[in-house]
């Protein structure tokens, strides 16, 4: 990927949206990771990682449990805010679980900045 192509924004502005939700997921409650999901309404859930001495989850998995728990039956999309540089493999299997294997899954940076868009697959 050029370095055009990783700073460059969605083209969709549903997809910015979730960028900016995760973006602002992050930086509210202080945590290392926000993301967001759309579901196939286009409702959206915003969550941040949940780290517990009992519960351990992603940010993204967060979000992807907060719309199943909301009834949410399948994904258009998902995007992460992280420092991390890919999404990790039980991030795209929450996703994938929800959305199947096409989903898209954006990683972005903590400025926004778009590094990878991925499929859950």
């Amino acid at each position: 990927m050029s370095d055009a192509e990783a700073t460059a924004a969605p083209e969709n502005p549903e997809d910015r949206k979730l960028i900016t939700l995760a973006r602002s997921a992050r930086a509210r409650n202080g945590v290392p990771e926000g993301a967001a999901v759309r579901d196939g309404t286009g409702r959206t859930y915003v969550a941040g990682t949940v780290a517990l001495d009992s519960l351990r989850l992603s940010a993204l998995q967060t979000a992807v449990a907060m719309a199943v728990a909301s009834g949410a039956t399948s994904l258009e999309a998902a995007a992460i805010v992280t420092d991390a540089e890919a999404a990790a493999d039980q991030d795209r299997a929450a996703v994938r679980d929800l959305g199947g294997p096409d989903t898209p899954v954006l990683l972005a940076g903590p400025d926004g900045a778009v590094r990878a868009t991925v499929t859950a697959g």
